[in-house]
């Protein structure tokens, strides 16, 4: 279980949401809570294209 709730509170910007949807649709869930932890942890209460990319490269995807 995560430290961090999982909530609606985080706003998603235009540009990483377009990043969001170029993930495979079977990973899609799971990858944008992953991005939302990174966010939480980061203290940010927004997803950025920048934060998507961050995710992409941690994860090696």
């Amino acid at each position: 279980m995560s430290e961090f709730p999982l909530t609606d509170d985080l706003h998603w910007t235009p540009i990483a949401l377009e990043k969001l949807k170029n993930i495979p649709f079977f990973a899609r869930s799971q990858a944008r809570q992953r991005i939302e932890e990174l966010a939480r942890a980061a203290g940010q209460d927004e997803v950025t294209a920048e934060l998507v990319e961050q995710a992409r490269l941690e994860f090696g995807q």
